[in-house]
């Protein structure tokens, strides 16, 4: 079915060892042989993957195979994470908000101005999926035309970090939203990390930058 177009593997560490194995063949190859069939079928296909983890680490902890790490690391795209991105957050939000406005058909024009001020300095860090999810209950929750704090759960931190730095702010935000997660999930780190839309791992760094102790 990707022949001659583009085949994208999401979450590429979280596969297998098993699996791993048989996908070099078919990247250096470029040939593949059906369950049950005994004839190579070539298959030209542009190869993509994405992942959250560091590989490098899975690769010297023996949970990525080198061979299939060299085999799809040709070309490496960084992409840091939204409270990195400035300016990014706003313009995916407009996109999703245009998204769900035509999926739930509702006549919302936009954002209030205290909500693009929200959605600029807030620290997303449960990056897209969580910006996704906000957008969408916005849209939702709207009552007007425009979608505000409230509809967008965005309303409690500004009076709390008034008088802070851009740098203290961003890590007293931050710190708080991990905290209330681990609160809601009894300190069960894997699934505060799943409800925040990022990694087990990406957590654990984080909590050890902001002096969260461990539950």
């Amino acid at each position: 079915m990707v022949h001659g177009g583009t085949l994208f593997l999401d979450e590429i560490g979280e596969i297998s060892l098993t699996l791993q194995v048989k996908l070099p063949r078919f990247l250096q190859e470029q040939k593949i042989e059906r369950v049950g069939g005994r004839e190579a079928i070539s298959v030209d296909a542009r190869v993509l993957a994405a992942t959250n983890k560091d590989l490098k680490q899975a690769l010297n902890e023996g949970k990525f195979r080198d061979d299939l790490y060299y085999r799809l690391g040709v070309m490496t795209i960084s992409l840091p994470p939204l409270r990195e991105r400035e300016g990014d957050a706003l313009v995916l939000a407009t996109a999703l908000l245009q998204k769900y406005t035509h999926e739930n058909g509702k006549k919302i024009t936009g954002f209030t101005p205290q909500a693009i001020q929200a959605i600029k300095t807030y620290l997303w860090p449960g990056n897209i999926r969580e910006l996704e999810n906000r957008v969408k209950r916005g849209v939702i929750m709207a009552e007007g035309q425009k979608v505000t704090p409230t509809d967008l759960e965005l309303t409690s931190s500004f009076p709390t970090y008034e008088r802070k730095t851009l740098k203290e702010a961003r890590e007293a935000l931050e710190k708080d939203f991990i905290e209330r997660a681990l609160t809601r999930n009894k300190g069960n780190i894997t699934k505060a990390a799943e409800e925040m839309g990022v990694s087990s791992p990406t957590l654990y760094e984080l909590m050890e930058k902001l002096g969260i102790n461990k539950r």
